[in-house]
């Protein structure tokens, strides 16, 4: 995933539902941890990698929800 820097904020968007969706990140990224991957198992592989790259892109977007990222 590129760099984009921080999210502009979006007038529609409030706080509660700002911190609604990173908790809803959080929460991926929880349960992804919690997934043992079962690689005997066809297909396990790509789905092991599959949810590395949603983890990776979930921990993505917290930064740049939370403005973390550095600007290019």
């Amino acid at each position: 995933m590129t760099n984009e820097g921080p999210l502009p904020a979006n007038r529609e968007s409030t706080d509660a539902e700002v911190q609604e969706m990173l908790s809803d990140l959080t929460e991926l990224i929880a349960a992804l941890d919690r997934r043992v991957p079962r690689l005997e198992r066809i297909g396990e592989a790509q789905i092991a990698q599959d949810a590395a790259d949603l983890r990776e892109r979930a921990l993505s977007l917290i930064q740049r929800i939370e403005g973390k990222t550095p600007k290019d």
